[in-house]
């Protein structure tokens, strides 16, 4: 890539796939294209926490699908730009476009993908005295959590919130376990 050869035909030469090749240059912090100097770590951009995951868009890659945007690119264009899923631009886009005048503004759209993840969040079962009282019943007459999870389909098939898989039982049962509830957890 230092001679000037795109992501494609450099990972054609190296014989990896293309997308690995793309995954590579996302994780060194270089944006696909020819490259001129040494690849290094970008220096973190507003809005992009140290450590975030190359998972979630971040404020710099707002930037230039904002900008590519006003430019009148295709989504795949920009999908290959970033070197991410054209899927992810277009939900990006739906997700995070101004409700009212669709303009697309990458301030506002790293403002409401931060809102839309909150961490930690509240578990099904916490946020649901209903539930968790149906849940912790069924407990204590030793129920396992996967029969918990059969029986409250069974017993409530009209009412979703009701509804909850065996997983997040187990996760309300020994990672959300706290002081007395921890203790019987572990004595049981």
């Amino acid at each position: 890539m230092n001679s000037g050869v795109g992501t494609n035909e450099a990972c054609r030469i190296v014989g990896i796939n293309y997308a690995t090749g793309y995954k590579w240059r996302r994780a060194a912090g270089s944006r696909p294209g020819p490259v001129t100097q040494a690849v290094s770590p970008a220096p973190a951009m507003p809005g992009a926490s140290a450590g975030e995951s190359s998972r979630y868009l971040t404020l710099a890659d707002r930037l230039v699908i904002a900008d590519l945007v006003r430019l009148k690119r295709s989504q795949a264009e920009i999908a290959r730009e970033l070197g991410r899923p054209r899927s992810t631009i277009s939900r990006e886009i739906r997700r995070n476009s101004h409700p009212l005048t669709g303009d697309y503004r990458p301030y506002a759209a790293q403002d409401r993908a931060d809102a839309r993840r909150p961490r930690p969040k509240t578990g099904k079962i916490a946020a649901s005295p209903h539930l968790r009282a149906a849940v912790q019943t069924l407990l204590d007459d030793k129920y396992s959590p996967e029969q918990i999870s059969r029986r409250l389909r069974r017993d409530h098939p009209d009412q979703p919130e009701l509804h909850v898989t065996h997983e997040t039982i187990y996760q309300a049962i020994y990672l959300q376990a706290r002081g007395e509830l921890r203790r019987e957890v572990a004595s049981a």
